[in-house]
């Protein structure tokens, strides 16, 4: 929905909200959140040590 010409912010907001309770609701995540996030490896002991 395009609000960029609405310059009242509650009346901004009110059409955002009507807009989305319109809308279908999302689908069901299909995997994991963060899944696709990389992963990061803990360090051993013995690294270097954080100030």
């Amino acid at each position: 929905m395009d609000t960029s010409r609405v310059t009242d912010k509650l009346e901004r907001k009110k059409l955002k909200r009507a807009a989305r309770k319109k809308r279908a609701p999302k689908p069901k995540r299909t995997e994991p959140r963060g899944s696709r996030k990389p992963k990061v490896k803990k360090r051993g002991p013995g690294g270097p040590a954080k100030r």
